[in-house]
């Protein structure tokens, strides 16, 4: 009979995939929007094996409230491409919504049965990270990245210069994860652990950086202070005040892009003195995306309808595309396809039914897990969830990253499928399972 960590391993092997592939480059003549990421085909995996586990078990997958979670969206995707005025081209968004916020996060739910397999994951999305973190700070140390203000030091990872937000994603997920199990180290973890998790999570504050995403520092830099305050104020000081030195180190001693990094800092409150053309974009397509709203309050213009709308709402100041290169990849012009902000374009797309369900959803996990994780902490005790607290650090942090970073993104690309593990995994620990397992 094969080893219990095989059998476990076996069992997660299509959530394990779908994490672990974001970072297999998709065709360089394909671009980013126009093929199926091998993650997706992975999510796809994942979702049957799950479907095919219960059905072997016969047993009822979800409790109440987490169908209530989880159903909820639902309606509002439905609602949305029901009263498209074009329901057959929104299937696909529908499809795509129900893929990432729906189907991957339940199939986590159900794989994950207790904190060593969620610790799998959390290590996947650790390793991830470091290997796009390690392919990103080559690509700015041999100018081999993405274009950024006339040179190729974007770090970008493997997923291209169409997908700039991409690396910063993966990177921002394995810091925090790492983040978290340093702060919150597993009570039978090996003694290396905890100085490991710390030297991982440091490291990849130089990718984030040099990934010049300020929607990403936002969110990690938010996330990050508040899952080290959920550990105690006392241990919050000290870590705050340990990668407040490592960024004068990195930045200020070593000079590791600070010119371009305190510009591109700068330039996140420039926004009525001269804003730079990605920043006005940004403004032009949100008002946009204000205008469909209100033009359907109710249920928005459709799925997928942001780009057949977008020129009738927007100012005449918004460009026709950004540009990209570098990377392995000639210079082309990349369509304003989405307004950059995931609860606008639910607004203008889905309208109030659709942005009341899909952020009414998020909300509840966060709130559920936030909850757990106090209550965990106070309890202090050795079983149930208090001994999976580490694995609700990660998932509240994750959490909230996610819910921030979607002021400044949406979906899109190949990490797509990980925005679905990551709600999975909170949903894993908001909705009970953790307690349970």
């Amino acid at each position: 009979m094969p080893p219990l960590w095989l059998l476990r391993l076996l069992r997660l092997l299509p959530l394990v995939a779908t994490v672990l592939l974001p970072a297999a480059p998709l065709p360089a003549a394909s671009g980013a929007g126009s093929a199926v990421a091998p993650a997706d085909i992975a999510s796809a995996v994942l979702v049957v094996w799950c479907t095919a586990e219960v059905l072997r078990r016969r047993s009822r997958p979800l409790t109440p409230a987490a169908a209530a979670v989880f159903g909820l969206p639902v309606v509002g995707f439905a609602v949305a491409t029901l009263t498209a005025a074009d329901p057959q081209g929104a299937v696909p968004g529908f499809v795509r919504y129900l893929q990432v916020f729906v189907l991957v996060p339940v199939a986590v739910v159900l794989l994950l049965r207790d904190a060593r397999d969620f610790r799998i994951v959390a290590g996947g999305l650790v390793l991830l990270a470091l290997a796009q973190g390690a392919v990103g700070s080559h690509q700015y140390a041999t100018g081999t990245g993405a274009s950024y203000m006339g040179e190729n030091i974007r770090a970008v990872g493997t997923f291209g210069p169409t997908d700039v937000m991409g690396m910063a994603t993966v990177v921002s997920y394995g810091l925090l994860a790492a983040l978290a199990l340093a702060l919150r180290t597993p009570p039978d973890a090996p003694v290396w652990l905890k100085p490991c998790a710390l030297a991982a999570a440091a490291v990849l504050v130089v990718p984030l950086a040099l990934s010049f995403s300020r929607g990403s520092w936002i969110a990690t830099a938010f996330a990050a202070v508040a899952v080290t305050a959920l550990t105690g104020l006392r241990q919050a000081v000290r870590v705050l005040a340990a990668v407040a030195a490592l960024g004068v180190v990195l930045v200020g001693g070593l000079g590791i892009g600070s010119e371009m990094i305190s510009e591109r800092v700068s330039s996140i409150t420039r926004v009525t003195d001269a804003p730079d053309r990605s920043v006005g974009d940004r403004y032009a397509m949100w008002a946009a995306a204000a205008g469909m709203w209100r033009e359907e309050p109710a249920a928005g213009v459709g799925l997928k309808g942001f780009p057949a709308h977008r020129d009738g709402h927007a100012s005449i100041g918004l460009s026709s595309g950004s540009d990209t290169a570098g990377a392995g990849r000639e210079f082309e012009k990349q369509p304003l396809l989405s307004p950059h902000n995931m609860y606008l374009l639910v607004l203008g797309e889905q309208g109030l039914i659709g942005l009341t369900a899909f952020a009414g959803s998020l909300a509840a996990l966060l709130v559920l897990g936030v909850r757990r994780l106090v209550r965990a902490g106070r309890a202090g005790g050795a079983g149930g969830a208090e001994r999976a607290a580490d694995c609700g650090l990660v998932a509240v942090g994750l959490m909230l990253w996610q819910t921030v970073d979607f002021l400044y993104a949406d979906i899109g690309g190949p990490s797509t499928a990980l925005t679905g593990v990551v709600v999975g995994l909170a949903a894993w620990w908001a909705l009970g399972r953790a307690a349970s397992a």
